[in-house]
């Protein structure tokens, strides 16, 4: 909290300039939700990546498992079976992350936008607004497997994402909705 005197000050300054101090108040808002969504984004990381490399050494390490990925590779005619093996490990560990992090940022990054409520319909979208955050990870990850060690391929592709991620949240997913428009989309939700 800040004390008497700086709050004068800054009560001061609003009155006098309220444009520069509204364009800053705004910045600094989104600077503080570019924040918590990058603590969040550290939690779901952990979780990413944990469950990454549970997948891929899951799959990695099941002959049997091998055989179905280099068939659908060969049957696709898209990729090596490594590739396959890579995306398929992505996709799922991608899919539960993405859902922890609608949570997280539901309640605490976006809450007053969110009203702190799970709505089908808006994790809907934010799983769909999180794929280019996802196309743009695991094309990270198989590019840059091809020249690093995978667990740095998955850094590198952990950074990529975050930038599409917290822009699609910030602007299309969790964004300032009018009174009007958010009373008439709860009373018309059934969520």
């Amino acid at each position: 909290m800040l004390s008497g005197c700086a709050m004068s000050v800054l009560d001061r300054f609003k009155s006098r300039f309220p444009g520069p101090a509204a364009a800053l108040e705004t910045r600094i808002a989104i600077v503080r939700k570019a924040i918590s969504f990058a603590l969040v984004g550290v939690v779901n990381t952990i979780v990413d990546a944990g469950l990454f490399f549970l997948a891929y050494a899951y799959l990695t390490s099941r002959p049997a498992l091998g055989q179905v990925l280099s068939s659908f590779a060969a049957a696709c005619g898209c990729a090596s079976a490594a590739t396959v093996t890579l995306v398929a490990a992505n996709v799922f560990s991608w899919f539960i992350a993405v859902s922890g992090s609608y949570v997280m940022n539901s309640y605490i990054t976006f809450a007053a936008e969110s009203g702190r409520q799970l709505r089908l319909r808006s994790w809907a979208t934010f799983v769909a607004s999180g794929v280019l955050g996802a196309i743009a990870n695991t094309a990270t990850l198989v590019i840059a497997a091809q020249v690093v060690p995978v667990w740095m391929a998955k850094g590198c592709a952990i950074l990529v994402s975050f930038m599409a991620n917290f822009a699609l949240s910030h602007f299309v997913v969790f964004r300032t909705r009018d009174r009007r428009s958010a009373v008439h989309e709860r009373a018309v939700q059934p969520d």
